[in-house]
């Protein structure tokens, strides 16, 4: 299949296009290029453009026309939450508007075939150490927010013109499954941590006295390479004659301090991590993992990589 894959420039989408290509599938990027990097994708075809612009669902129209385009992994997105709540109205536009044009777009070229990035910031501050897709969505930020509404959306499609769509609610991701495609935002706590090590700073450690095992915030951390396998997964799916379900959660099923990553960036790199504990973050939860075994069940998949890993995998790319 030629699958258009949006963001296909950043960090996720890199490794999600070099999964489609080692898998036979073919991929065009729509990116516009604001966090993606030319240097990631090489000679794959690259369309800039802004998915939430007025003229998008045009050119989409004829980008999926001229293209032959089979179906669409849509990763593009502004996703700081901490920007999220500064800026609710622009990550409104941006993230639910580019997938109103997306839709329309795909409405119009007969494009059936959707595989949506989602996140788990839409179950918001669970009251349970894990969670599974049925768990109530009561986001607590403003990019939680745009993130259910995309899936809300796209669930409406389904239903309304017979698109064929899986969300995937990504939990932390990290790692690098190449050494040149490393994560190079600094929004994420492991290249965070990284930087702060090769600047000799502290890693800034937001809340101690959350209600967890050592008092900073828990995560699911997901090796990039797992994450990026799920999408094969769930294109395959969206071609089976039965489909039991809409939304996966994408996750090991374990969560991890961020004390416990600290300290394990520390045997990683056989030296001292120093961190500093500062005032919460708005907007945070205090824990927040997966429940895996629909993705495992219906899908197939499963996670291979573990938190060390993970931290080994993106301390080698950091050094590329």
């Amino acid at each position: 299949m030629k699958i258009l894959v949006t963001g296909g420039a950043g960090y996720i989408g890199s490794h999600i296009v070099r999964a489609l290509q080692a898998s036979g599938h073919q991929a065009v990027i729509v990116d516009d290029l604001s966090f993606g990097l030319k240097s990631r994708i090489g000679e794959t075809k690259l369309i800039e453009l802004d998915l939430a612009s007025p003229e998008a669902t045009t050119e989409l129209v004829e980008i999926f026309q001229d293209h032959e385009i089979d179906g669409v992994i849509h990763l593009a997105a502004r996703k700081s939450v901490a920007e999220s709540v500064a800026r609710p109205d622009y990550y409104q536009e941006q993230n639910v508007g580019s997938v109103i044009n997306l839709l329309s777009a795909m409405k119009q070229a007969e494009v059936t075939r959707m595989v949506f990035s989602s996140s788990a910031a839409v179950y918001g501050s669970p009251e349970v150490p894990s969670v599974d897709e049925d768990y109530p969505c009561e986001p607590i930020n403003p990019y939680g927010q745009t993130k259910l509404m995309g899936e809300e959306l796209i669930l409406n499609a389904t239903k309304d013109w017979g698109l064929r769509a899986v969300a995937l609610r990504y939990f932390n991701v990290a790692g690098a499954g190449f050494d040149d495609l490393g994560d190079s935002s600094v929004a994420n706590l492991i290249p965070i941590a990284l930087n702060a090590v090769r600047e000799n700073k502290p890693v800034q450690v937001f809340g101690s006295d959350w209600p967890t095992v050592d008092g900073s915030c828990v995560r699911d951390y997901i090796h990039v390479a797992d994450l990026a396998d799920a999408h094969i997964a769930s294109l395959d799916y969206l071609d089976s004659d039965s489909r039991n379900h809409y939304v996966f959660n994408v996750g090991t099923g374990s969560g991890s301090s961020v004390l416990q990553v600290i300290q394990t960036l520390s045997e990683v790199m056989n030296q001292e991590v120093l961190f500093e504990l500062t005032d919460r973050r708005p907007g945070d939860p205090a824990a927040l993992s997966a429940k895996v075994d629909r993705i495992n069940q219906e899908l197939g998949w499963r996670s291979k990589y573990d938190l060390k890993e993970i931290i080994a995998s993106a301390h080698r790319a950091s050094l590329n």
